[in-house]
């Protein structure tokens, strides 16, 4: 049974064309044919309504900026929401550090090379801590090594547990006393700065969530605009789901 749109059918040649677009979703071909739906619905939408352009993407665009009318966020919205979701403005310790990467060794032999290598390369460091950037663009096999070796900043539970354990058992400033042994090999480590966890302040957060609570409200009225357009419809030969 074909597939119509308030009369307009949609040939299995587009259903095809669009397919390509949606090969990550769980059903490709149901992606595709909702996708052309919603299409179909709003280029009727924005033809009724005397919209032109030089392609049916211009008349859409168009009218949802005709459409999407909805009240831009406050500082008094975001400083609401900042106020009844604390929980989403907290964050855990964090630090900045550096390293010099040495990797591992096919067999036991190389492997005590590599280490022996290290070893030496972290006694230089100990009596000469500003040498590591240099250190590091000379022997690290990791790409930060081009940065100095530096990791830039992160948070507990985003490297791999030996190396964490390395980094916020330092203190700011200082280099780990030992090698670090984690599946990527052998690390000298540099701690640059150590970041307490806690709330992020309003004024901090303040564009960033204007931003998003902005996003959000757009996403919502596009949404109850789309559903609006499918309850009005009529389509046969497909039945559309719940928006």
């Amino acid at each position: 049974m074909a597939i119509t749109v308030n009369g307009v059918e949609l040939s299995e040649a587009q259903i095809e064309a669009e397919l390509a677009n949606h090969q990550d979703n769980p059903s490709p071909r149901d992606g595709a044919i909702q996708q052309l739906v919603l299409h179909q619905l709003l280029l009727q939408k924005a033809r009724a309504s005397g919209i032109e352009g030089d392609n049916e993407g211009e008349a859409i665009g168009a009218l949802l900026d005709k459409e999407l009318a909805y009240t831009p966020v406050s500082e008094e919205d975001a400083l609401a929401f900042y106020q009844q979701y604390p929980e989403q403005f907290s964050q855990g310790d964090s630090a900045e550090a550096r390293h010099i990467l040495f990797a591992a060794g096919a067999d036991d032999f190389a492997d005590s090379m590599v280490k022996a290598k290290a070893e030496g390369i972290l006694a230089e460091l100990q009596a000469n801590p500003e040498r590591f950037e240099t250190l590091a663009r000379e022997h690290s096999t990791c790409p930060s090594g081009q940065q100095g070796g530096s990791l830039g900043r992160f948070g507990r539970g985003q490297m791999v547990p030996e190396f964490e354990q390395a980094v916020f058992g330092t203190a700011a400033g200082e280099l780990a006393p030992e090698l670090v042994k984690t599946q990527f090999g052998y690390h000298i480590v540099q701690v640059d700065a150590r970041h307490e966890g806690g709330s992020v302040s309003f004024d901090e957060i303040k564009p960033r969530l204007i931003q998003y609570l902005n996003e959000m409200a757009g996403r919502k009225a596009m949404h109850e605009y789309l559903a609006s357009l499918v309850r009005d419809a009529k389509i046969e030969g497909y039945t559309m789901p719940a928006l």
